[in-house]
């Protein structure tokens, strides 16, 4: 079943609305353009023309995701952010690359603070794709976690579901799903759009993956 991510129409930069955040590196762009497709990896589906969204990647079950995400970004000139601690941005030279790569920094020793600090980005409606990864952790867990969920509903912006489906080396950037604030009915229906991925390490996905996986192959 998985194989439906890689017979969906290829997303190329020029398929970006004008509201969609954007980054120029062209020399980064050029050589991403290049590796990706030779690591045998491809990009499909549609990103809605907004200007603001929650990117939410599943499944998350090794460091290596990052390299073919990392290289998505730049072979689409897209400007995708992620939250990195605060503390790693105290030294210079990594600040800046932290910075180049798109990572925000957020105190996460604040207890509430990281979902207001990440709604509050949102707050002056500049251009800002936000990605999380929502089960929260490379290792195996029961479910998603909600944060994605409600700032997304405190942002009054929409979900933007990814699969980063190693079956077929495909990643697919899914319709927006516009929450509607009633998390126990919409899970469901995110969770359901991810059925027949496949992670690096399957065995560590979600249960509620894995219970996807299982349902696609009856």
């Amino acid at each position: 079943m998985s194989k439906h991510w890689s017979v969906l129409p290829r997303l190329i930069p020029d398929d970006l609305g004008e509201q969609v955040p954007k980054k120029h590196r062209p020399f980064a762009q050029k050589i991403a353009q290049f590796i990706l497709p030779r690591l045998g990896w491809q990009v499909t589906g549609s990103i809605p023309n907004v200007g603001q969204a929650v990117l939410i990647g599943v499944p998350h079950t090794s460091n290596y995701d990052a390299v073919p995400a990392f290289l998505m970004l730049l072979a689409l000139g897209l400007d995708i952010r992620i939250l990195g601690k605060k503390q790693l941005f105290s030294v210079p030279i990594l600040a800046q690359f932290l910075r180049w790569i798109g990572v925000m920094p957020i105190d996460r020793t604040k207890k509430g603070s990281v979902l207001q600090s990440s709604i509050a980005n949102f707050a002056d409606n500049k251009p800002l794709f936000l990605a999380l990864a929502p089960e929260g952790t490379r290792s195996y867990t029961t479910s998603f976690k909600s944060g994605f969920y409600y700032l997304a509903v405190g942002a009054g912006v929409p979900i933007i579901p990814v699969a980063l489906d190693y079956a077929t080396k495909t990643i697919c950037f899914m319709p927006p799903f516009y929450p509607t604030g009633d998390y126990a009915n919409d899970l469901p229906q995110i969770v359901a759009l991810y059925q027949g991925v496949q992670g690096r390490h399957p065995h560590k996905m979600s249960q509620i993956l894995q219970d996807l996986s299982s349902q696609s192959t009856m």
